[in-house]
């Protein structure tokens, strides 16, 4: 059984507390995620310090924010890094970042980050990433306003400097968004499409894309994480919480373990279940030398007689000894 790779996203759920932060990875890893996704950038890194129309940000949950002030409130301080990364080798969970730029390449790889995530926004720029693929670290790219194009782009630049270790996330870049716009037909037509894993970034309410998206054959689940909503925050929104994300966890491991493996061979309960399926009894008494009819025997629950495909078989055929109603039938009661 493939297990997915569960991700919690810290974003800017810290709320410029750096024991937050630390509190938030001690949560995570208590749950059972797999990593702690954190992003690294500061506002300058990202945009211009402007306040012109194009900058400011209209409709939904950060509506009349500029650019340059939300990502100022919502990113992670470069130096609280090796804090956390050193938090999340304690409490034995795997940490790494979603970079912006270049330098936020070499911070991480001055900490060991182990896997580079490209955000949807950012998959567009191929230099970006070819510079993070370059470090020969697996790949995880987000694909929630990438055309088909873009996204073989993104995939090309990997491939560039030799890397093939990819996985790409369906996305939806709406927050929080609706789960009729999943989508998540998309997985398999992803996978086969661009041959590459695919999981799912997810920002709409509850387990239930993550749990469906499993079963289409998601390799990897990032949602957001937060220790509480009332701490408030840009993402605080759409963000599960321990208790949230716990169950979420709990219910992909559960899709994992109903999806089984493709067998036809029976297993062991199966073939006790078969006890109460059916089979070829004796439905009148059948003295020694008659003929086996259509009415001195049925096809009937349980199945420890004959199997039913013998039914048309034996019709014809002679008792050799007195049957009892309600025997099973067997061929060595038959000339």
């Amino acid at each position: 059984m493939n297990r997915t790779f569960i991700i919690a996203e810290l974003s800017a759920n810290h709320n410029h507390n750096l024991q937050t932060a630390i509190d938030s990875i001690r949560a995570a890893a208590s749950i059972g995620v797999d990593a702690v996704k954190i992003q690294t950038y500061t506002a300058d890194t990202l945009t211009l310090n402007c306040h012109k129309d194009d900058f400011v940000l209209k409709g939904g949950l950060w509506d009349g924010y500029s650019y340059y002030d939300l990502y100022k409130e919502a990113y992670t301080p470069w130096e609280w890094h090796e804090e956390l990364f050193k938090v999340a080798r304690e409490e034995g969970v795997i940490m790494f970042s979603t970079p912006f730029d270049t330098t936020a390449v070499d911070l991480l790889e001055s900490l060991g980050n182990p896997i580079y995530k490209i955000a949807s926004f950012e998959i567009m720029d191929t230099e970006l990433i070819r510079y993070a693929a370059s470090k020969g670290k697996p790949m995880i790219m987000s694909t929630g306003i990438a055309t088909e194009l873009e996204i073989q782009k993104a995939i090309e630049a990997c491939h560039e400097v030799g890397n093939h270790d990819i996985t790409l996330l369906k996305c939806t870049s709406e927050y929080p968004a609706r789960i009729e716009d999943a989508n998540l037909s998309m997985i398999p037509a992803m996978r086969e499409r661009f041959g590459v894993r695919v999981g799912l970034s997810d920002h709409s309410p509850g387990s239930l894309a993550p749990t469906v998206a499993v079963a289409l054959g998601a390799t990897a689940v990032e949602k957001h994480f937060i220790l509480d909503r009332s701490i408030g925050g840009p993402d605080a929104g759409f963000s599960m919480n321990k208790e949230e994300f716990a169950q979420m966890v709990k219910d992909v491991r559960a899709a994992e373990s109903s999806l089984g493996s493709v067998s036809f061979e029976l297993t062991d309960r199966q073939k006790k279940s078969r006890q109460s399926g059916r089979s070829l009894y004796v439905s009148k008494d059948i003295k020694a030398g008659e003929v086996i009819t259509r009415d001195n025997i049925r096809c009937v629950r349980p199945g420890f007689g004959l199997h039913p495909r013998h039914f048309n078989e034996v019709l014809g055929k002679h008792a050799i000894r007195d049957l009892e109603f309600g025997s099973r039938l067997r061929f060595e009661d038959l000339d």
